[in-house]
């Protein structure tokens, strides 16, 4: 379920004013954008460390919303998925997509004007086309064989 983007507990343009280490847990949390992008499989060259994204969705992200049905439990149902961290960043950033929040701002880089914290609407993702929203395969009906033929974005 998406939240709304303008939270008045949130101090305008936070993003702009602390590091990543200083944000409040609901600051953090704020920075996702919804692309749903963190939530697809990944593949890995062992020899070159280059990540690809793939449209092989988590079997928890739900394809309409681009958000996890189950985020509180998630550990439940998926005990690898990978909670992000300002303590983790510098071994978890290079497998983030490119228009990752977290990792824009990691690098030192502004968010987007599309990112919902900037154009304070949270569909903005969406019709910049920037999210995965119908546009995922389940990794339940693709076997992890066919996982190449769904690349969708090479990291540099």
């Amino acid at each position: 379920m998406t939240k709304p983007i303008a939270d008045p507990d949130l101090p305008p343009r936070f993003w702009e004013k602390k590091t990543l280490a200083k944000m409040s847990p609901k600051e953090w949390e704020a920075l996702c954008d919804g692309c749903g992008k963190c939530c697809l499989n990944k593949l890995e060259d062992e020899d070159t460390g280059k990540v690809a994204l793939t449209r092989v969705a988590c079997r928890l992200l739900d394809d309409a919303t681009c958000r996890c049905v189950h985020y509180e439990q998630r550990h439940h149902f998926v005990p690898d998925c990978i909670v992000l961290r300002p303590d983790n960043l510098d071994s978890h950033a290079y497998w983030m997509p490119e228009t990752c929040a977290y990792r824009l701002l990691w690098q030192g880089n502004p968010l987007p004007d599309w990112h919902p914290l900037v154009s304070g609407d949270p569909d903005s993702v969406h019709r910049a086309g920037i999210s995965v929203r119908g546009h995922t395969v389940s990794e339940f009906d693709t076997p992890f064989e066919e996982w190449e033929d769904h690349i969708i974005e090479d990291s540099d």
